[in-house]
């Protein structure tokens, strides 16, 4: 009877992981918002996630089939049996340390193109390299945003006629566009959850992050990095808005911020 138990025990496993794994698509768990990222690029990030979770499940069902075997094989053995024992077995030694291997380096090759697109100039969309929308400068404890003037671009330096938010970002949705990300003082780290967009904002470096939000909406923001007592304070939010919509947007705040028509 302990025997059919611990046999039980051992086989109850795989078989839980391989229906949770089946539904876990289905019912969207693991990832922010409602499980579907929000993002172009967030979408081919989760499909290297479900790769990984699948190639973790079947190693999972492999060992516990494996383990029960074993012990099925080894109980019903007669009790006055000798053991045997045996300092290791170099064949099999090679097989978990190449397969294992094998199967890091499929995952490395695999990711490449997607990593590649998300993280090198030359892989970005071309429309994400010419549309520059705003700098966003992490500092303790909020972001700010720096948006160029209706009909210009956004230049290096801050220019007399540039504008400012804190703690919102807003975006054309259904477009890909690229920030300049910096911080003032300590390291930060720019996230999007529910696009999949990190990025560590690295002090004295100007990094660019591209995203294209799919629809119109509110998206969080949030620093990913421990960065002081108030690091939970640093929560905003990206605005997609329809590109119509956007553009009326830029020049209502633009005729809100100089609407004495004096920069100082």
């Amino acid at each position: 009877m302990k025997r059919l138990w611990w046999i039980f025990f051992l086989m109850i496993w795989p078989v839980l992981a391989l229906i949770v794994c089946a539904m876990t698509p289905g019912l969207k768990w693991g990832f922010p918002g409602d499980g579907l990222s929000d993002s172009t690029i967030g979408v081919e990030i989760d499909h290297l996630f479900y790769v990984i979770l699948i190639i973790c499940t079947v190693v999972f069902i492999g060992t516990q089939v494996a383990m029960g075997y074993v012990l099925w094989t080894a109980s019903s053995r007669p009790a006055d049996r000798r053991a045997w024992y045996s300092h290791g077995n170099h064949k099999l030694e090679m097989i978990w340390t190449v397969i294992p291997g094998i199967i890091l380096l499929f995952l490395a090759l695999y990711q490449t193109r997607t990593w590649a697109e998300f993280r090198m100039n030359s892989a970005y969309p071309e429309a994400a390299k010419t549309n520059i929308i705003a700098e966003v400068n992490a500092r303790q404890f909020e972001w700010r945003m720096r948006y160029p003037a209706p009909g210009k671009t956004l230049e290096r330096k801050p220019q007399i006629d540039d504008m400012y938010q804190v703690n919102e970002l807003h975006v054309p949705a259904g477009t890909p566009v690229t920030i300049q990300l910096r911080t003032q003082d300590v390291q930060h780290s720019f996230f999007l959850p529910t696009m999949r967009i990190k990025q560590d904002a690295v002090p004295g470096m100007i990094i660019p992050v591209w995203f294209e939000a799919k629809e119109p909406g509110e998206y969080p923001l949030v620093c990913a990095e421990l960065c002081g007592w108030g690091h939970y304070k640093m929560g905003a939010k990206v605005i997609a808005h329809p590109p119509a919509e956007y553009e009326a947007y830029m020049k209502s705040l633009h005729e809100e911020q100089f609407e004495d028509g004096y920069v100082e």
